[in-house]
């Protein structure tokens, strides 16, 4: 990892373009190849029993590395200003990795919420099977009263998924790290261009790399960033034993894009900011939630810890007869789970992504049935806004009521 400690006095931008690879050493090939090989030849038994052994570096078997899957993650970790990372086959996966590597009976999670459905229903439902005790917080005071020095892991995203509260990633890290605890945070929605949380005291940073770390819809991955000694514990514990892996087709389609992640964002960002006062005071929403809007409670914090405010949009039209009434009149808004693509999405998220944690979870974390999640693209504001205003005044009249 040393030229990616070079690497980390250029700037954002350059190692997007540049970091985790240069020329191909045996074609000079410029973009990273495509090796689609499952295993790798080692040339004889002595050296094959040292790379198994982890005694030498090298390439023997794509579900352990790969060069082109290497060359995402050192790609991701110099984004993040990390040590190392580790990819793997799924957003999911990572989470599920970094779970089953660092947890074990009788420990105690602790999370701010919201967060992603399959993200909460993991630690709800599976860990629990395993003797793991999870605590839920609203904020990081009520973080204060339910860690303990059985915490192990505090797991939080910001903005969390749906409803875009801004956590405080250094006091939340401050709160676990006195308890002894690593801190975990999901940087899917701001991604390292907007906000690095290792900078702010997180141990591990993991993102769902579907969404826009891609950024074009057409690929399911995950990946962990942190120092070199965590990443090594998830490469033996949560890839080598549990085996969520990212194919070398895959790495290449996401070191691709991103290569433009920071051009994207700053697309996505001020698509969102211009939707979200565009809509600031409509009749018909009950609440909008963006953090880039003065009047967000997150709206300080964000301005400290994030470069940009995100391109996700949350409205309220207060009842899901309306909020499908809107859904169904979008036209630049596919209706589609997901998010981060230059393609503007929209999604219900009670009856979707967050379907499983039950109306009790739902209504105590502000999912609410007239909830509505834009993840606004990258295409022109005036078409985006005009989509949206005109969605809205279809919603029928007392509809949210």
């Amino acid at each position: 990892m040393e030229a990616m400690s070079k690497q980390e006095v250029q700037g954002f931008r350059t190692r997007a373009v540049h970091a985790g690879h240069g020329l191909d050493p045996v074609t000079g090939a410029h973009a990273v190849p495509i090796y689609a090989t499952s295993t790798f030849g080692y040339g004889n038994a002595e050296r094959g029993a040292r790379l198994f052994a982890g005694e030498e570096s090298g390439y023997f078997y794509s579900r352990l590395s790969n060069p082109t899957v290497r060359a995402f993650e050192e790609k991701v970790a110099s984004l993040e200003g990390a040590g190392d990372a580790v990819a793997f086959g799924s957003g999911m996966g990572a989470a599920s990795a970094v779970a089953l590597t660092f947890l074990k009976t009788g420990d105690e999670v602790a999370f701010v919420g919201p967060l992603y459905g399959g993200t909460e229903g993991l630690l709800r439902d599976i860990l629990g099977r395993f003797g793991v005790t999870v605590h839920e917080a609203r904020d990081v005071e009520d973080l204060r009263a339910v860690v303990s020095e059985r915490t192990r892991l505090v797991w939080l995203e910001t903005p969390t998924n749906p409803t875009l509260k801004v956590v405080d990633l250094q006091a939340a890290s401050e709160v676990a790290h006195a308890v002894g605890a690593l801190v975990v945070v999901d940087n899917t929605f701001a991604t390292p261009y907007l906000t690095r949380p290792l900078d702010l005291g997180a141990d591990l940073v993991m993102h769902s790399a579907t969404k826009y770390l891609s950024g074009h819809g057409d690929v399911i991955a995950g990946v962990v960033a942190a120092s070199a000694e965590l990443v090594a514990e998830l490469r033996l514990h949560g890839l080598r034993h549990v085996g969520s892996v990212l194919g070398p087709f895959e790495a290449y389609l996401l070191l691709r894009g991103l290569k433009t992640l920071p051009l994207r964002m700053e697309a996505h960002c001020a698509n969102a900011q211009a939707l979200a006062e565009a809509l600031r005071g409509h009749p018909a929403l009950k609440a909008l939630h963006y953090p880039g809007l003065p009047d967000h409670p997150g709206h300080e914090v964000a301005q400290r810890q994030m470069r940009g405010y995100g391109g996700l949009v949350s409205l309220d039209l207060g009842s899901q007869e309306a909020a499908f009434a809107f859904l169904d009149h979008l036209q630049l808004f596919t209706q589609a789970v997901s998010l981060g693509d230059v393609e503007s999405l929209s999604s219900h998220p009670a009856s979707t992504t967050h379907q499983l944690l039950g109306e009790e979870t739902l209504e105590r974390q502000g999912v609410t049935p007239g909830l509505v999640r834009l993840s606004v693209g990258v295409e022109d504001q005036e078409d985006l806004i005009r989509d949206v205003l005109g969605a809205l005044e279809k919603v029928p009249v007392g509809a949210g009521r």
